[in-house]
């Protein structure tokens, strides 16, 4: 299989090479020619096969330049035992009758990052060696949160690599914070931004195509790559997690081969919906996919116009995960339901460069209608919603999950569809403490850690040792630079 870019499809790499760069020459995105099939025959059979299974076969419908061997070492190593809590890697939860919480977030950073940023280190090492790139390979990452703790965990001390990641200096949890300021490992750098997200993302993918830059990196021994999800690498892991899904319900009993579920996801930069379309695409019989977005709503009124427009106020909501106005992803999306228009594809981003603005075709706008609905939630309404939730059902979720829950109860209240539903709860609510915990107390504490106790005695739900650990963890990386600095940055740390 071939990999093709949604902003000059006449350039075509093998999945190596796409995962090793990560973004095309001229700032498109990698995506497959074609999507393989996975007929219910194979959902079948895979049912009975465990999740490391599941993944070796999902995969090798993609990376088919690498070896069965290799495939398998990457998997295993990305998801060995110890690094998981549940012994089935993801864990689906019944919260009520017909809708289940499929939770991704039993990884070592308590994140449904995890899942593919464990995975993604032995991806790209591995295609490192299969294009015989010898360079040290430099993984940039702009992060909301998550990402980065995640990324960092899975690339420390990868040889052959080194990671720098940066993240908006107020818009991160504290715990968050935390777990990036602390990290461990000889070939990492954390780095905060006065800036938001997308000024991050913004920097990060104008040096990937930087040919000056990528000259002097040339010229000392050093390779660009992302581990954002703009890199395919980190996408088709996430794949894999909705087959798994789908096959679990049928080895539960709880759905009949061939039935459709919907699927509702919380997401700000779109890869993790994204990977539920493609999954559907497949053949795994999902039908609407719920896009679920907090007060920095483009995604749904794009969803719900056809025009996306990034010209808004900038809002710091209690899911800062998805406080996001410019979903990278969302080109992959575009590229497919265009028909593979690239034409189309630089047109509408050059728009959104030059004004903030661009509009889809009648016929992308009416397909997002029929694959997609969008909501919203505010930051009042994501708290209600953690507590209607705990006191129904006595189940504790963080901010960005409660977003998906509520924007589900308000997709069935306005179309009456009562299919069963799977919810991608996406982070540990010990993420997210203080929010967590103002949700359903009335409790107060200042201390970080104090919160975390509270809300343990309040909802019995275990602490991840991970998190707890990080009260004794040194900080090592303080401060913060201005936004336009980045690349200085980057400069300085390679010592270019």
């Amino acid at each position: 299989m071939y990999f093709k870019s949604t902003r000059d499809q006449s350039k075509k790499v093998t999945s190596a090479q796409a995962i090793a760069q990560g973004l095309s020459a001229e700032g498109g995105l990698f995506v497959p020619e074609s999507l393989p099939a996975i007929t219910l025959d194979t959902l079948k059979e895979l049912k009975e096969k465990t999740y490391i299974e599941r993944a070796i076969f999902v995969l090798s419908q993609f990376l088919t330049d690498f070896s069965s061997e290799q495939l398998e070492n990457c998997v295993k190593n990305a998801y060995q035992a110890d690094k998981y809590k549940s012994e089935s890697i993801t864990e689906i939860s019944h919260l009520y009758e017909g809708t289940y919480m499929l939770e991704l977030w039993h990884g070592p950073t308590c994140a449904f990052k995890d899942m593919a940023l464990q995975l993604l280190p032995h991806l790209l090492t591995t295609s490192a060696t299969i294009v015989n790139n010898e360079k040290e390979i430099v993984i940039l990452v702009a992060t909301s949160g998550d990402t980065g703790k995640a990324a960092l965990e899975g690339f420390k001390d990868v040889n052959g690599t080194k990671i720098i990641v940066f993240y908006p200096v107020d818009g991160v949890s504290p715990m968050q914070k935390r777990q990036m300021t602390t990290q461990q490992g000889d070939n990492v750098y954390v780095c905060a931004i006065n800036g938001n997200f997308d000024d991050a993302q913004t920097a990060v993918k104008t040096i990937f195509t930087d040919k000056e830059l990528a000259k002097v990196m040339e010229q000392n021994g050093k390779l660009f790559s992302s581990a954002n999800s703009i890199n395919w690498g980190r996408l088709v892991p996430q794949i894999v997690y909705y087959v798994s899904a789908y096959c679990d319900l049928l080895k539960n009993e709880e759905i009949t081969l061939g039935e459709k579920i919907n699927v509702v996801v919380p997401t700000g930069n779109f890869g993790n919906i994204l990977a539920a379309y493609y999954a559907k695409k497949m053949g795994v019989p999902f039908d609407k996919l719920i896009c679920a977005s907090n007060e920095n709503k483009v995604l749904t009124d794009f969803i719900n116009t056809g025009i996306y427009n990034k010209n808004r106020e900038f809002k710091a909501t209690i899911s800062p995960s998805m406080d996001i106005l410019i979903s990278s992803n969302l080109e992959r999306l575009l590229f497919d339901l265009s028909g593979c228009d690239d034409q189309a594809i630089n047109e509408w981003f050059a728009s959104l460069n030059k004004t903030g603005v661009y509009e889809v075709s009648d016929s992308v706008k009416q397909e997002l209608s029929k694959q997609f609905f969008g909501g919203y939630c505010t930051d009042e309404e994501t708290k209600a919603t953690i507590k209607k939730v705990f006191d129904r059902y006595s189940y504790l979720c963080d901010t960005h999950t409660a977003v998906a829950v509520k924007v589900f109860e308000e997709y069935k209240q306005k179309t009456g569809d009562t299919k069963k539903a799977i919810i991608a709860s996406t982070a540990n609510p010990y993420k997210f403490t203080a929010s967590v915990l103002s949700a359903v107390s009335s409790e107060v504490c200042e201390d970080e850690y104090e919160q975390v106790a509270e809300l343990n005695r309040i909802s019995g739900l275990e602490v991840p040792q991970a998190l707890a650990n990080l009260k004794q963890c040194k900080v090592r990386f303080e401060g913060s630079i201005e936004k336009q600095d980045i690349k200085a940055e980057v400069t300085k740390v390679l010592h270019l």
